[in-house]
């Protein structure tokens, strides 16, 4: 839903009613995750994607219909022998998606939602998508209000409790109740669709492979720093890339950034100096720290230097068990372009439990 909430508010604020499909639950092999999202416009236009191609079609057509009939519907989406091509969906997975028609009427809130999410501040929208009476209902939560149109304070309650708890996780789900909130029971389901501000990339080392991986950490949907101590280095022109370029010595940066409550379990840090002076001093603050992963660049004997010094200064061997080094994974890259795919892969592996084989030759499912 990110990448189409800038495109829903404009059409919403110019009066348009807009078809949104909206993954709320995924099963088996399903292409992608609850919260991707496709617009049809007034126009026919399409913007973004519910399956990677797969059901697109239907959706579409759906989306069509709800608008024209303004009635939101839950439709699943799976494979059998003998509907898997006529819908589309043949990669064995099963996909809920929600579609319903969006105006300024059923989403006063959306240009605020907008402006929280364009402000990198964190945001749900729990939206009921199964109940007798409240489909289309929406509770916007943030984490000191609400805002919405959910009749029942019990229900509101309950949902604001439990969407703060997805969103300060960065996950979306469908949570169920009874019809008026209860814990236990069935009869509503609401799907909360978290916005929390982007994960951080932190590429210490401002040499030619930082700018290829800030390239493609941007990419990849991260807020990315490059820092480095050399003022010389340390340019925004040669790091367009980046969001932001910083001048400092790099163990200090981050301890600033950690004191002040601005990483978390999703920050990535790569450590590109290979340089003992600012290697070792940094990698003492991080692997010291929850964060996603911690990467450092070098030769095998720099790394056995790295991990002497780094004992020497106290590290435990659990806390260098977290250490990627020699960073990234052996696809035989050459190139700083190459060498930043083989650490975003790592990155991406790390993340999500792959093995980082050729798919060609594993069993299974593909999506974990």
């Amino acid at each position: 839903m990110r990448d189409v909430l800038a495109e829903l508010a404009d059409r919403v604020d110019r009066g348009e009613t807009v078809g949104v499909g909206t993954v709320v639950a995924t099963f088996s092999s399903a292409p992608r995750p609850p919260g991707a999202a496709m617009l049809v416009g007034a126009d026919g236009a399409v913007v973004g994607s519910v399956s990677g191609g797969c059901v697109e079609g239907a959706v579409y057509e759906l989306a069509q219909e709800v608008v024209e009939h303004d009635r939101p519907v839950l439709q699943r989406y799976g494979v059998t022998d003998d509907d898997a091509f006529a819908v589309g969906l043949t990669c064995g997975g099963i996909i809920d998606v929600y579609v319903e028609p969006v105006n300024r009427d059923t989403f006063p809130e959306l240009p605020e939602v907008l402006h929280t999410v364009q402000a990198q501040e964190p945001v749900a929208i729990a939206t009921i998508v199964e109940h007798p009476e409240w489909v289309g209902r929406r509770l916007i939560v943030w984490p000191d209000r609400v805002s919405g149109d959910i009749p029942s304070a019990r229900a509101r309650d309950a949902i604001a409790d439990d969407a703060r708890g997805l969103l300060a996780t960065g996950r979306s789900g469908t949570l169920h109740y009874g019809p008026d909130g209860q814990r236990r029971g069935e009869g509503m389901a609401v799907f909360v669709n978290s916005f929390e501000p982007p994960p951080r990339m932190l590429v210490f080392g401002a040499i030619d492979f930082a700018a290829a991986v800030a390239r493609l950490g941007a990419f990849l949907g991260y807020r990315v720093t490059v820092c480095d101590a050399r003022p010389v280095f340390a340019t925004k022109s040669r790091f367009p890339d980046a969001d932001e370029v910083v001048v400092d010595w790099p163990h200090r940066y981050l301890a600033a950034q950690a004191d002040a409550g601005k990483l978390d379990e999703r920050t990535v840090v790569a450590v590109l100096t290979h340089d003992p002076k600012f290697d070792v001093p940094l990698l003492e603050v991080a692997l010291r720290l929850k964060l996603g992963y911690v990467g450092a660049m070098g030769s095998r004997r720099t790394h056995d230097d790295r991990l002497r010094r780094l004992r020497e200064a106290g590290l435990t061997e659990g806390e260098l068990a977290g250490l990627a080094s020699p960073i990234g994974l052996d696809l035989g890259a050459r190139t700083p372009e190459e060498t930043a795919v083989s650490i975003a892969a790592e990155i991406i592996a790390l993340r999500w439990g792959g093995g980082g084989e050729r798919l060609a030759r594993t069993d299974g499912s593909i999506h974990k």
